[in-house]
């Protein structure tokens, strides 16, 4: 080769490489403004909020025995927020706004988002499997694609390793990771639930495998990729990810509590794993990841688009789940929302992509109190989602 066709080789590839690089996404980088818009957008005065809104939820409080922290939403003002009643009943800690949260599956829905930036960004495709980035991994054929849908197929990776560790006497005082767990799989082989994308079936080694191939893909801890690429660049100033694998006390003051309060969930190994829960939040804060998202700030709208698709039959004409959210579609309407419960923690989180309301429910005190919110939905225009509130063809059973 001569040194003149050397050199045009040495251009075509710089021209290619250039090429490359322009064409991805850039994240995006926060500025002072962004900040002063977000502070502006989180003020709230008490004495303005909704009165109905607040009847609502202190007979929520009181009756059916809500204790958390709620926002309610309209076209990016906050037209209510509350924090109601303890952190932490043994000390007889009060909540505040900013009390953060263990997310439990809410977490899904930063998780899908995050998989779906990677995606953007040419460093995964959802049609890969898990075995292109865990060769050991014992159920082929498994993708992303299905990860992110609940349609693997899989085992609960939660009872899985918990059987493992009492069978075999392990010690249970310190998490373990997603890599731990990726690799007891592959050593034990579980058998799976069902044959892979064969049906949707809810569980939490879905999210688990995405969390451990965010980390193999990003040659980072998924804590430090959510902090990085979802956390800073949405403005969320007290959100994190704290997994026993890496914290001995978990720092922060908000305690699960199981059904009464005579009873507060102590973390284990179990809070080791993160992906699909993990994520510790608040009220506002996951207010800013929805105007984010809506600005199209972290993942353009072509691939929210697709996480907001149903990817399964529909469930009662209307539910179903699609990457990394539930999804509500009927008459003109469209709601994508989550639930969580985990370790006294129990959430509701939705997002009404038609007539911008946000709501967000954090509960440190899992009992039914969630399942009591038909007239708060009605309230702000929200359609009520709620399964047994629709018949199979998806109309209101209140018609």
């Amino acid at each position: 080769m001569t040194r003149q066709s050397l050199f045009i080789t040495i251009l075509l590839c710089s021209s290619i490489a250039l090429t490359f690089c322009s064409s991805e996404k850039k994240p995006e980088v926060r500025t002072v403004e962004d900040d002063k818009s977000d502070s502006l957008m989180l003020v709230y005065d008490p004495k303005k909020g909704d009165l109905k809104i607040d009847e609502f939820m202190q007979n929520l409080h009181k009756k059916r025995g809500f204790n958390g922290n709620v926002l309610v939403a309209k076209k990016g003002k906050i037209i209510y927020q509350n924090a109601i009643g303890w952190a932490d009943y043994l000390h007889r800690d009060s909540l505040n706004i900013n009390s953060q949260f263990e997310l439990a599956s809410l977490t899904k829905t930063m998780t899908g988002t995050a998989i779906l930036m990677l995606a953007e960004k040419g460093k995964l495709k959802l049609d890969q499997t898990v075995n292109d980035f865990f060769p050991e991994f014992p159920y082929p054929g498994i993708t992303i694609r299905m990860l992110l849908s609940h349609r693997s197929g899989m085992m609960n990776y939660v009872y899985f390793v918990d059987g493992v560790f009492k069978a075999e006497k392990k010690s249970e005082s310190k998490g373990i990771s997603n890599q731990d767990v990726m690799k007891l799989i592959a050593e034990k082989k579980p058998s799976p639930y069902t044959r892979p994308n064969v049906k949707f079936h809810y569980n939490n080694s879905n999210f688990m495998v995405l969390g451990a191939i965010i980390e193999k893909v990003s040659g980072m801890r998924y804590s430090q990729f959510m902090m990085e690429n979802v956390f800073k660049p949405a403005g969320m100033h007290h959100t994190a990810v704290y997994s026993k694998a890496e914290y001995e006390t978990i720092p922060v003051d908000v305690v699960g509590h199981d059904r009464t309060w005579r009873y507060s969930v102590v973390q284990n190994f179990l809070d080791g794993p993160v992906g699909d829960k993990g994520v510790y939040s608040t009220v506002q804060d996951l207010f800013l990841f929805d105007r984010a998202l809506r600005k199209g700030n972290i993942l353009s709208k072509a691939w929210q688009d697709s996480a907001y698709t149903a990817h399964s039959e529909l469930s009662h004409g209307h539910f179903s789940y699609g990457y990394g959210w539930r999804t509500f579609d009927g008459k003109g309407e469209k709601v994508v929302y989550h639930t969580g419960w985990w370790h006294g923690f129990r959430h509701i989180y939705l997002r009404d992509l038609k007539s911008d309301v946000t709501i967000v429910l954090l509960s440190n005190l899992t009992n039914g109190s969630l399942l009591q919110l038909d007239d708060l939905y009605k309230m702000v225009g929200m359609p009520v989602v709620r399964k047994s509130a629709y018949h199979g063809n998806g109309d209101s059973t209140d018609e």
